[in-house]
């Protein structure tokens, strides 16, 4: 009787053990979702952009991957194509799918708060890159570009080219919270310097909306001294109009210091510069703070990438082939 009872006790004793430790890796793996330092030996991540028809999201998505996959772990990448509504859905199937933690940059600054209290309830973290979500309080970490200085830039080379001032064009995109802080460092920079704003309008950061855009805004204004644009997609376009319009006196200013904007700026024609920023620094970073969020490191809630000016004076610095 007593080897009998010994037996069950062992057997209960092991029973107890196993489901502790069953119920540990999963608190574990549901504190490192929520940013408790979770011990996973591996982690799922989802990755969203606005768009990843971008060649700027292509890149720092591609420095987010190689970093995880470095690491052992996997991520999923969807692309909502500037469709809110088909972000909120994908963001849904990813949390269905398991995902450990976020990568996300919204189509829509405040429409995405949906998906952000989704997140929220589920316990994963979000790290928001690029552009900030409105509803901030949400987020676990941001990494992103000083953007208002990256419009501030802009703004100064402009006025060192025209001292005295004239008509220019801003093609903004206000649903796009990046672009609107460097619409502001762009103002800044130019207040009181005699510069007449004849046309502000939407070119949702897209190439083939600012070429549009801008042949409408040419046959209206024929005394435009310059046109900035929140993205560099964006001052592509306004390029295209402005040659097919022989208009080639117009400077064009756009912001990312992609590959093609600084190939425009070598050229020596219309496009006079970009406010850089560095995909692959914002997606390296990225991938740092989330690692650090998973395992219960300390962490910064922001974390600044640096921007500056690139002009006919330093493009070679850089070179056209590729994103600095």
């Amino acid at each position: 009787m007593k080897r009998l009872l010994s037996l069950v006790f062992i057997v209960a004793l092991v029973v107890m053990v196993a489901a502790c430790g069953n119920g540990g890796g999963s608190g574990s793996g549901s504190s490192g979702g929520g940013g408790g330092g979770g011990s996973k030996d591996h982690y799922l991540f989802g990755y969203t952009s606005m768009t990843q028809n971008n060649p700027f999201f292509i890149v720092l998505e591609k420095a987010i991957r190689e970093k995880v996959e470095a690491n052992g772990d996997k991520m999923i990448t969807l692309n909502p194509a500037m469709d809110v509504a088909l972000q909120i859905n994908q963001i849904e199937d990813m949390i269905s799918q398991g995902i450990d933690a976020i990568f996300l940059n919204p189509v829509d600054w405040e429409g995405i708060r949906p998906a952000l209290q989704m997140l929220k309830d589920a316990g994963i973290p979000i790290i928001n890159y690029d552009t900030e979500v409105k509803d901030f309080e949400y987020v676990t970490a941001y990494v992103g570009s000083d953007n208002k200085n990256a419009g501030r830039v802009v703004g100064e080379d402009l006025v060192r080219r025209f001292p005295n001032g004239g008509n220019i064009v801003i093609l903004d995109s206000p649903t796009m919270n990046s672009i609107n802080d460097r619409v502001a460092g762009f103002m800044e920079a130019i207040e009181g310097k005699n510069f007449k704003i004849v046309a502000q309008q939407d070119a949702k950061g897209d190439l083939e909306t600012a070429l549009g855009i801008t042949e409408d805004i040419l046959q209206a204004h024929s005394d435009i001294v310059a046109i900035f644009a929140g993205n560099d997609p964006s001052a592509l376009g306004a390029l295209a109009a402005v040659k097919a319009a022989n208009r080639l006196e117009i400077a064009i200013y756009g912001v990312d210091g992609s590959p093609d904007a600084k190939a425009a700026i070598a050229e020596g024609g219309p496009f006079k510069g970009s406010g850089a920023q560095s995909p692959i620094s914002i997606g390296q970073l990225s991938a740092d703070v989330a690692y650090k969020i998973l395992r219960g490191e300390p962490y910064e809630k922001r974390t600044p990438v640096p921007t500056f000016l690139i002009n006919e004076e330093n493009v070679h610095e850089y070179g056209i082939d590729g994103w600095q």
